[in-house]
């Protein structure tokens, strides 16, 4: 997620099958457009660390 906001309805709309899924948000402010170069960058620097930790959890 890009914001707590975002979180915050995808939880609420998808309770269920979110169950005790983690959800995590970015801080990442919504105010770039589609595939922006600035935002593609903050993506690559943010979302990998996280998707490593998560691998190592399992």
């Amino acid at each position: 997620m890009m914001e707590d906001e975002h979180s915050s309805r995808l939880k609420a709309r998808f309770r269920q099958l979110l169950n005790s899924e983690v959800v995590y948000v970015l801080d990442i402010p919504d105010e770039f457009q589609f595939m922006d170069p600035d935002l593609v960058d903050i993506l690559e620097q943010t979302v990998p660390p996280i998707l490593l930790a998560a691998l190592k959890q399992d």
